[in-house]
């Protein structure tokens, strides 16, 4: 049975990641790349599914850490008669993907027990099992259809019944290094390498990258770790910003919320890459701003909210029958249907993140504007009809409160562009537009009655992305009508102090069941408290969140704060972005709040 999900870790490579539990197990792993798929997938059955672990034999405790700011993970398993390390990396490389893992004895004795089991296609197909020398070492490979993996160590497991399992003695000194290599069926590998110089290199470029953030930040550690956990989510070669490295944890357990979060959704690459470039890191713009006009090239018409890590545009949504879910929690999916929908505020999210790339960077680049122009334009004809909202909601299209106010700040980023960097464009057909949006959204949006924005416009209900109002400048965060729907969220949407989306009894989203308070939400909040001056509230808010992390600074989707565990995918980047975008608002109140108290000379 798997683990909760605050129980796991993550390590990865920058091409994919891999789960690795505190019982020493990897139980999730897609190879070569994030959007693969996986040859470990015990988190969503059974370790019938497919996992790599080691564990003490008996009973332990177990504590572990990143080392430093890195993505290097270390687990110490402490017994009654010794403690080990048990090291988990994977390397960058070129064409091939590696998981290392060394054991090291610290004291005593430990009796260690190794279990390695492939099981390709999500779990579904057992691969041939063979041992062989490679370079003059010896070796188990696994191989099925396109992927074949390689096991090496100092030890080899041996089969036993479908699996490949061994059990030995660690002492204080000995140190044990085991690797699994990936690489393509039909390629035939003379020598493994030496892994030592690529684990030093991975090590260091992360401390390096780690070094550059600002560090006038609240909760500086946490925030670096989401930076991180932002950058292993970011596909090296191609700049696609995944949404989370797992595909159908459950957002309610036992449920069918179960969605395939491992592609690139414009929303949140936009959002990530404006935390980035807010938390000090540009380059990340530019290799973004490339993978954005290689996905999207071609007929504005057909803009996509997500794609596959390299653009691939076909996800198709498929259940995997054969595996029964985590917790129960089926169906289990593979691609994610929601390709297909209208989303109107993803446009108005891509044009913030590039403003802020414009600003950071400066413009060098004419076609990224011409691809603007192109979706801006667009967006003229179209931005009436009803979409799906950024909740991706499978009920029946509504004219979304914040999908229209979206749509205000795709018109005001080209608006500004022109007047402020002079690109060329239509801009007074902008301004008119742009202009009818806003009146459009301040009159049928919002709720007199209640002082309140509403979630769309056919209904009295409230949204928690209505509080990103006040942020993309739509209304001052201190109007009364913005802090009269702070106050409807408080209301309504509070469910032990954090925040929900929306009421899922409204029957919106058009699903079954309910959720858990989303983690994204409750860090607006946070926002919308430091905004609108409460930053007491803003701070205490932030400061239970923070305290809402695992042992090692990851956050979920979601969280249960009755039962105290994460829900839906893990780590989340949204989660990761709307936490550092929350710091970086607090510090930038903070010093504001410093500025004004500050005493004028006479």
């Amino acid at each position: 049975m798997a683990l909760p999900i605050e129980d796991y870790a993550l390590i990865g490579d920058r091409r994919t990641a891999a789960l690795v539990g505190l019982d020493g197990s990897i139980d999730w792993l897609c190879l070569p790349r994030f959007d693969a798929s996986a040859c470990f997938a015990a988190i969503l059955g059974t370790e019938d599914h497919g996992h790599w672990q080691f564990r003490p034999d008996g009973d332990y405790e177990v504590s572990r850490r990143y080392l430093g700011a890195s993505a290097v993970l270390e687990t110490t398993f402490t017994t009654a008669d010794g403690v080990v390390t048990l090291t988990d990396l994977m390397p960058r490389g070129d064409g091939r993907a590696d998981v290392v893992r060394r054991i090291r004895g610290v004291s005593g004795t430990v009796h260690l027990r190794h279990e390695w089991m492939v099981r390709l296609d999500y779990g579904k197909v057992r691969p041939w099992v063979r041992r062989q020398t490679i370079g003059g070492e010896k070796v188990i490979t696994a191989i099925g259809g396109p992927d074949k993996l390689i096991l090496r160590g100092p030890r080899l497991p041996v089969a036993t019944d479908h699996r490949h399992n061994d059990d030995f003695d660690v002492h204080e000194g000995d140190e044990l290094v085991f690797s699994t290599t990936w690489v393509p069926s039909h390629v035939e590998l003379h020598d493994l390498g030496d892994l030592d110089d690529r684990v030093r290199v991975s090590i260091d470029e992360d401390e390096e990258w780690a070094a550059r953030c600002r560090d006038d930040l609240p909760h500086l550690d946490v925030v670096r770790r989401s930076l991180l956990t932002l950058r292993m989510l970011t596909h090296e070669a191609t700049g696609g910003i995944v949404a989370a490295p797992t595909t159908s944890l459950p957002e309610e357990f036992g449920g069918e919320r179960n969605w395939d979060y491992r592609y690139c959704w414009l929303r949140d690459a936009a959002l990530t890459l404006s935390a980035l470039v807010g938390s000090g890191y540009t380059e990340e713009a530019r290799l973004w701003r490339s993978w954005l006009l290689r996905a999207v090239a071609g007929d504005p018409d057909d803009l996509q909210i997500m794609y596959a890590v390299d653009g691939a545009r076909r996800l198709p949504e498929i259940t995997l029958e054969h595996l029964p879910g985590y917790e129960g929690s089926a169906p289990v999916r593979i691609g994610n249907g929601a390709v297909d929908q209208r989303q109107s505020d993803v446009l108005g999210e891509v044009m913030i993140a590039l403003e802020h790339t414009r600003q950071a960077v400066g413009h060098s680049d004419d076609n990224a504007w011409a691809l603007q122009r192109a979706l801006v334009d667009t967006l003229v004809s179209s931005w009436r009809e009803p979409d799906n909202g950024l909740w991706e909601i499978r009920g029946e299209p509504q004219r979304f409160t914040h999908s229209r106010a979206m749509v205000w700040a795709a018109f005001d980023r080209a608006v500004r562009a022109v007047e402020e960097f002079d690109l060329p464009g239509p801009v007074a057909e902008w301004r008119r537009v742009r202009d009818e949006v806003r009146e459009e959204v301040l009159s049928k949006g919002f709720d007199e009655e209640r002082n309140t924005f509403t979630q769309h416009y056919d209904t009295t209900e409230v949204d928690a992305s209505l509080l990103v109002l006040a942020q993309i400048g739509l209304i001052a965060p201190d109007d009364p009508r913005m802090l009269g729907t702070i106050a409807a969220v408080e209301t309504d949407l509070l469910h032990e102090g954090l925040v929900r989306r929306y009421r899922t009894s409204s029957g919106v989203d058009g699903l079954a069941g309910e959720e858990h308070p989303f983690l994204a939400c409750s860090f607006w909040l946070v926002t919308a408290y430091a905004a609108a001056g409460r930053l007491d509230d803003a701070h205490a808010l932030f400061d239970r969140l923070v305290g809402l992390v695992n042992d090692v600074g990851l956050l979920s989707e979601e969280y249960d704060p009755v039962v105290g565990r994460m829900a839906g995918n893990f780590p989340q980047a949204f989660s990761h972005l709307a936490l550092v975008q929350a710091a970086i608002h607090l510090a930038d109140a903070q010093g504001a709040g410093e500025v004004d108290r500050a005493p004028t000379s006479s």
